[in-house]
């Protein structure tokens, strides 16, 4: 049975290829449970979509969730290779780039705060998943090469009851290819490509699925990616005016300096123990290097930056992974189990920081080198600085979960849940020259030092049951019981020589992370010991969801639904723990299905209710605080349609929009409690306010229109576009007015290509972002605003969309 499984995903791919729906997806489950809905749906209709979302196999249109789709065929129509190039196809899902293709922050429905992806921030208010193992890391995702995958599915709204603490506001799934023990598969593409006014780059992708024996497989694919720059570093001269010391970045000025490296591979081998057991152990890894700036200065021209220092980055990490399915009895059981080890090595200029808080406050006065009076009246340096970076993560997760039908009319699932990750966090910020005497102890030139260690931990127990009231109306209930405890300890700060109060001088223990000149962040214990800060609580989320299926292809549904994200610890003394966060969603949605499947509309409705929410802030120094911020109230809808009227047209367009604001005002401290203060004479941003990162409304439509040449030759041609309105970069009111708003833009995308169905060749051109239009994915500074965008002469810079771009594929299929 279960090779029937394996052959059942082959040729379900193949008649699916056939139809580019928006959303097309095939079937990647390999749970035992699924059996009988696999045998049954081989003779659906191929316009029947097959998904996961609720850790089953269900009908897209079965499912009462807000689900969006890319399936295998329309992820490789869309040029699609990694988060940014899908999140563009995903109404509810948008993105923060921060600097990189790594450096990304993904958010759903506008539940979005501002100021996250700092190394001891909060942790993300969306899960993102690649199979059954969670990828989520505290300062981004992992930007995961996309070939061979079968689909992503977004899941909009709390998915916490399955999903766990980072799905509060939606998931992300990407589902692979799994092994396929019924035949020998290959397939080759090869890209070439050229950003207008940038650099040329390609890539070279490959798979091979080799049945070793009978029931069992294995699954290889590769990948080398090379992505051209963009951005010119132009020449630049400032001088500092304490020290009369000039920066001029003349032997670093280039063209087109941001470019990018990937390679990586992923290995499955699919093992059928017997017909009720198979057994997937799997490991992938990726490296990306990135050189130069990923944003632009607009003062100084368009794509166009001054970097005073070599700017790179290394992101490195594997996964190793293990999923085991089979049946007991009347259950079927799934053991999910993976360990995740990503490293990043960075050096990033960081001048801007040193240039304006002199220029405001004349801080390069204290940055002196060596002389014998070892003092503030030695002959100052230039203080220009950079950061060195080594962070280190692992993350450990399990789960085991049993589902079975109770009975015709009652489907239950629970399982057990517990996941350990670690940040081993460094940052130097390095001045060259500087004397020991204002060196961290043990760190030459490092003026300021973070050295810390970050584990947090969560356990769960969950459990969903549906019954089948008739045979229209469903209700389904789940609970997660959860508990976390995370904590922080180590050292950050200056050396006792350069700050009396802070760093070195606010030590009360010895070095509990090496490297460390000694302990400031954690709790003292007897005996002279160090603890290090806590923070952990429990409680209880659920999901309360009735649908009702009037006709066989048309339901509506009503959802009731709670998610959360854990609290943690602030480093900077005198500080309260923030707590956790609650998400409350109230939705109604309809899916309706017409023409015999060739039509397909979805619709969400909800409320989110958003309460006592993390919030991340640039304090002091530019050291972030995170703070619980009052109320946030999100009013949205969520849209998609897909018509394929023949066997030659297909058009899918999707949108959301969103109404999301403050109910109550932000003050900017809390109580003795730790719980916020709203009242205030002059709130940082007053209820009513809208909340950052995200936009009033993103869609997308997408027409493709297919035509046989010959018996052999299938053309296509397809239009692909995005538009999505302002938004908000900053919640405080003093931050947005310094930094502005993020401009709203559209992008246009086109392609031409044929396929030869008897050879299994195909070739493609295509032009994205084809009027070359200038988003603005994310605005920042290298400081606090106050400061480094100041009005006089601070800079907040631009994160780009890609440039136009133009390419041609090839490829190679068996």
């Amino acid at each position: 049975m279960a090779s029937k499984i394996y052959a059942y995903r082959c040729i379900r791919a193949r008649r699916l290829a056939a139809s580019v729906l928006l959303g097309s997806t095939i079937l990647a489950s390999g749970h035992v449970a699924a059996q009988e809905a696999v045998a049954e749906a081989e003779e659906v209709d191929p316009n029947v979509i097959l998904v996961t979302s609720q850790r089953r196999v269900e009908n897209l249109q079965d499912v009462p969730l807000s689900v969006q789709v890319l399936g295998e065929q329309q992820l490789d129509n869309l040029q699609v290779t990694s988060l940014e190039d899908y999140v563009k196809f995903l109404p509810s899902v948008t993105t923060q780039n921060l600097g990189g293709p790594f450096s990304q922050l993904v958010y759903m429905r506008g539940v979005a705060s501002g100021g996250d992806g700092n190394h001891s921030g909060p942790l993300p208010s969306v899960g993102t998943y690649l199979d059954e193992q969670p990828i989520t890391t505290a300062q981004g995702n992992l930007n995961v090469h996309l070939y061979d995958i079968a689909r992503v599915e977004a899941l909009a709204g709390p998915q916490g009851t399955l999903f766990g603490a980072s799905s509060q506001a939606g998931t992300i799934r990407l589902i692979t290819n799994r092994p396929d023990a019924s035949g020998f598969a290959m397939s080759a593409d090869a890209e070439l490509n050229w950003i207008d006014g940038g650099e040329p780059g390609g890539s070279l992708e490959g798979m091979v699925n080799l049945p070793l024996s009978d029931g069992i497989a294995l699954r290889a694919v590769g990948w080398y990616v090379r992505d051209g720059g963009y951005i010119d570093n132009v020449r630049g001269v400032r001088t500092f005016p304490s020290s009369g010391e000039t920066d001029d970045n003349q032997a670093l000025v280039e063209d087109d300096f941001n470019d990018v490296e990937t390679y990586g591979a992923r290995i499955a081998l699919g093992i059928e123990l017997d017909d009720n057991w198979t057994v997937t152990p799997a490991i992938m890894a990726q490296r990306q290097n990135t050189d130069g700036a990923f944003s632009f200065n607009p003062a100084v021209g368009d794509l166009q930056t001054q970097v005073y220092r070599d700017n790179f980055a290394d992101d490195e990490w594997y996964q190793a992974s293990l999923l085991i399915e089979g049946r007991i009895g009347n259950f079927d059981l799934v053991y999910s189990g993976a360990y995740l080890d990503r490293a990043i090595d960075a050096l990033t200029d960081y001048s801007d920081y040193a240039y304006f808080y002199d220029v405001l406050y004349g801080y390069g006065a204290y940055f002196v080198g060596d002389c014998p009076a070892q003092d503030f009246s030695c002959p100052m340096v230039n203080p220009s600085q950079y950061f060195a970076s080594e962070d280190r993560f692992t993350k450990l997760s399990q789960e085991l979960r049993l589902s079975t039908d109770i009975g015709e009319r009652i489907q239950f699932q629970t399982g057990v849940f517990y996941q350990r990750q670690t940040h081993d966090i460094q940052q130097q910020y390095i001045i060259d020259d500087i004397a020991d005497f204002i060196s961290v102890p043990g760190w030459n030139d490092t003026i300021w030092l973070t050295k810390q260690d970050r584990v947090d931990r969560d356990f769960a127990v969950f459990g969903q049951a549906t019954v089948a009231l008739t045979d229209e109306l469903s209700l389904t209930g789940g609970l997660r019981y959860f508990r976390y405890n995370n904590t922080l300890i180590g050292f950050f700060g200056y050396s006792d020589g350069f700050s009396g109060s802070t760093g070195v001088a606010a030590c009360f223990g010895p070095a509990s992370t090496d490297g460390a000149p000694c302990t400031n962040l954690g709790v003292p214990v007897a005996g002279g010991g160090v603890a290090p800060r806590r923070s952990k609580d429990d409680g209880l989320i659920h999901r309360l969801n009735i649908d009702w299926k009037f006709t066989p292809d048309n339901m509506v549904y009503a959802t009731w639904s709670r998610g959360f994200r854990p609290g943690g610890t602030n480093r900077r003394g005198g500080l309260f723990g923030y707590q956790a966060d609650y998400l409350t969603n109230y939705e109604l949605g309809m899916k309706h299905t017409f023409l015999n499947g060739a039509l397909r509309w979805n619709t969400a409705l909800f409320q989110l209710d958003w309460n006592n929410f993390q919030f991340a802030i640039l304090g002091p120094n530019g050291l972030t605080e995170i703070r619980n911020a009052a109320q946030a109230r999100i009013r949205g809808l969520e849209s998609d349609l897909t018509l394929r009227p023949d066997d030659n047209l297909s058009i899918g367009a999707g949108v959301t929009f969103l109404d999301a604001k403050l109910r109550e005002n932000y003050c900017g401290f809390t109580d003795a409690n730790g719980d916020p203060v709203t009242v205030c004479p002059n709130p940082q941003a007053p209820a009513g306010t809208r909340l950052p990162a995200s936009p009033d409304f993103k869609g997308n439509l997408t027409v493709r229109y297919e035509w046989d040449m010959d018996s052999d030759l299938r053309a296509h041609v397809q239009f692909a576009g995005v538009y999505q309105t302002e938004i908000r970069a900053e919640l405080r009111l003093d931050d947005d007015a310094l930094i502005g708003r993020q401009d709203p833009y559209g992008t246009i995308d086109l392609a031409f290509g044929v396929t030869n169905g008897n050879s299994g060749w195909r070739a493609e051109a295509y032009v994205t972002n084809v009027t070359d239009t200038r988003g603005e994915a994310y605005l920042s500074t290298q400081c606090s605003t106050s400061v480094c965008a100041n009005p006089v002469n601070g800079i907040v810079y631009q994160v780009p969309n890609q440039p136009r771009t133009f390419g041609l594929r090839v490829g190679y299929s068996y």
